[in-house]
Parts: structure tokens; sequence; C-alpha cells
């Protein structure tokens, strides 16, 4: 497996061993009454394991150190609109967050800037609906 594109000039083809290309359902079978089940699972099952063994590619997702985390928090939250100072704020709701889901990853900092920015925009609308000034994106945070 490889991430660069294949040349125009190369063409690829896959080969099978396995008998029944197709799969075949037991509703195929008219003697048989069991719907939704295929009737050879373990050539399926079989040619699966053959295929990612011959053509598979191995992606590996390592967690982030805790600075690429908060880079990444960094960036979401800027896309979301925060300024540097609130993106700073919550470095440490940030990590606390990664925590709780046991994992820093791009999409844990995603969920995090998002659940942020989403409940700083309520508490920001209903200062707004008390005739308050609005906080900041980041601030008032419990």
């Amino acid at each position: 497996g490889s991430l660069s594109a294949t040349p125009e000039n190369v063409l690829i083809y896959a080969t099978s061993n396995r008998r029944h290309l197709m799969p075949e359902y037991f509703a195929e079978n008219l003697e048989n009454t069991r719907l939704g089940e295929e009737i050879h699972p373990g050539e399926t099952s079989e040619e699966k394991i053959s295929l990612s063994e011959r053509f598979g590619l191995w992606l590996s997702f390592y967690p982030f150190d805790q600075a690429a985390y908060l880079n990444i928090v960094a960036h979401w939250l800027q896309t979301l609109g925060c300024s540097p100072a609130e993106i700073r704020a919550a470095e440490r709701d940030a990590l606390n967050w990664a925590i709780e889901r046991g994992s820093r990853s791009g999409r844990v900092a995603w969920q995090f800037a998002r659940d942020l920015a989403g409940r700083e925009k309520i508490t920001a609308g209903d200062q707004a609906q008390l005739g308050q000034a609005p906080a900041g994106v980041l601030t008032g945070m419990p």
C-alpha cells in the first residue's frame, strides 16, 4: 500500500482464490429459510484477511503529545472565531477534556472546540437576552 498516486501507465489487477466471488444469500436458495445470511461466510472472512495481507494499507493513529494536541485545539478554536487570549485561557480545559476521554487526538480536539464554542455561544445569547454585554467566546467557563 502507498499514499502516492499511481502513474498513468500502470494498471493494477487484483486476483482472488475465492470460489464464490459474489456473496450468495440464503434468500436466493428457496429451500433454505434463513434470510440475510451468506451461504459461505467463512470464505468471506478468509478473503478479507487474504486481501488485507496482500494489499492492506496499515494506517496507525498514535496519540499526540501535549504540545501537538494543544496546537490542534488552538487551530479549531481559531477557526471558530476565538482570540489568541481566549485560546490560551482554554488550554487547561482542553487538557482536562482529553484526560476525561482517554485520548489526545484530532477528533477529541475538534469535539472540545465545538463543545466549548457551543456552550459559550449559549452563554453569550443568554446574557444578551438579559440585556448584559455578552462575554468573550471563552470567558466564564465552568
